[in-house]
């Protein structure tokens, strides 16, 4: 965002986002975050420090990682399914958005349709997302775009596409603005 702020380009910008699960076999109800993380890094303690190290580095975007507040690695599948309905409404970036806030800043459990729902309420999509999330709807086109992501050399988030560079990982704001004026450019 602050990237595309500074542009000096009439350039239309399109935010898209697509679906992409780091752990796609994760159990429906998620696993218990302790567990998770120690069996991924060898230690809890490693985990910690990992979780200090993104803290620290995220300090100066304000950006509020609570990761005490996470019990739960979630099953994202839901959360994906119901930022693709979102897409369908024009608010897939506003959906999007208030899951990261509610699993990273808030730790709630976004692989529970409840929490998904009200999340869903607070952005203003229709009344039948409990019953979208219990269906299998979406199923299908979510797994097809994360497949077209792995093809697309995907393999970790995040991850973005600008113009026809892929910038992989937390990137400084100049980075995004160097990919942004090069597609500008191309566009011309």
């Amino acid at each position: 965002k602050k990237a595309i702020a500074q542009l000096n380009s009439p350039s239309d910008i399109q935010i898209i986002w697509h679906p992409f699960e780091l752990n796609p076999t994760m159990p429906a109800q998620g696993i218990d975050r302790k567990t998770y993380r120690t069996n991924k890094f060898g230690s809890w303690a490693y985990s910690q420090q990992l979780d200090a190290q993104t803290i620290q580095a995220a300090q100066a975007d304000n950006i509020g990682f609570r990761y005490d507040l996470m019990a739960v690695t979630p099953n994202t599948l839901k959360a994906h399914r119901l930022t693709w309905l979102a897409s369908q409404q024009g608010k897939a970036t506003e959906m999007a958005e208030r899951i990261l806030k509610a699993y990273f800043t808030e730790g709630q459990n976004i692989a529970e349709v409840a929490v998904l729902a009200q999340l869903a309420e607070e952005v203003g999509l229709g009344p039948d997302v409990v019953a979208f999330l219990n269906s299998g709807e979406g199923v299908e086109a979510v797994t097809a775009l994360e497949q077209q992501a792995l093809a697309s050399e995907v393999r970790g988030v995040p991850s973005v596409r600008i113009g026809d560079q892929m910038i992989s990982g937390a990137q400084s704001t100049e980075t995004f603005l160097a990919a942004l004026q090069a597609a500008a450019h191309q566009e011309v």
